[in-house]
């Protein structure tokens, strides 16, 4: 980013924000560097976890499809490689992936380290974003895997109905309406997710078991894999994550 561009936009931006942002870095600065990778079902509270984690350690996060979205609208030169496979309705490569990564590590919000969310999936992703690390004198801290069993996730997943126009989410279970089926503001009906069903959540969680099971045990050979008690309330989840971490 040329400087001219940065100072003007600057001059703009309000001063709490400036001083906001300033004592946030001063207190990012005496953090210890994390290099996390998170790995968990669909259900399993990553993404409750992750915000929390990114704000105490001061990480970026990290998610590989976001990523190459806004690589691809940026049009860096990996964002136009990128899109020319998903237009041929190819997958994207994974050197192109941990190149991608490798771009946004450089950074300053990642400066102190950073959670990889959906990404490595294989084995040989996980191989090369430890070539890639490797060549920056970095290395995966640790591995948070958020294990919970199959049959909780469908309690918890299956339990859960949104009201369409609103966004307001109930679970039968866990935080019902007081008329089931029925919204409690409108009165208007709930609906289920097609993901949120019990057919779509087995395949999901089948195909996850086999392809991240060979991930973990990779980096259980290296000895920093945690694995968090993920069934519990998010509260306790993230003290055990605090003390993982510490």
């Amino acid at each position: 980013m040329a400087t001219g561009a940065a100072s003007a936009n600057l001059e703009d931006v309000p001063s709490v924000d400036l001083m906001s942002e300033l004592l946030r870095r001063m207190k990012c600065s005496s953090k210890p560097d994390k290099r996390l990778i998170l790995i968990g079902p669909p259900g399993s509270g990553k993404g409750t976890q992750s915000p929390i984690i990114k704000d105490e350690y001061c990480l970026c996060h990290l998610a590989t499809g976001d990523m190459l979205r806004a690589a691809v609208a940026a049009k860096t030169p990996l964002g136009v490689k990128a899109k020319e496979a998903m237009d041929k309705g190819e997958l994207v490569s994974d050197d192109l992936v941990v190149g991608i990564i490798d771009e946004a590590l450089q950074k300053p919000s990642c400066q102190k380290g950073f959670i990889l969310d959906g990404f490595p999936r294989t084995v040989v992703q996980a191989q090369k974003l430890d070539e890639m690390l490797e060549k920056k004198g970095a290395k995966v801290d640790k591995v948070l895997n958020f294990a919970v069993d199959d049959l909780i996730l469908e309690e918890r997943i299956t339990g859960r109905w949104i009201h369409p126009a609103s966004g307001r989410s109930y679970h039968t279970k866990f935080a019902p309406p007081k008329v089931p089926g029925v919204d409690d503001v409108t009165g208007e009906p709930l609906i289920q997710r097609k993901d949120d069903t019990a057919a779509v959540l087995k395949s999901r969680l089948e195909a996850f078991h086999k392809q991240t099971e060979p991930v973990i045990e990779y980096y259980s050979k290296k000895s920093i894999v945690a694995n968090l008690h993920a069934e519990k309330p998010p509260k306790e989840v993230t003290a055990e994550v605090q003390k993982v971490l510490s």
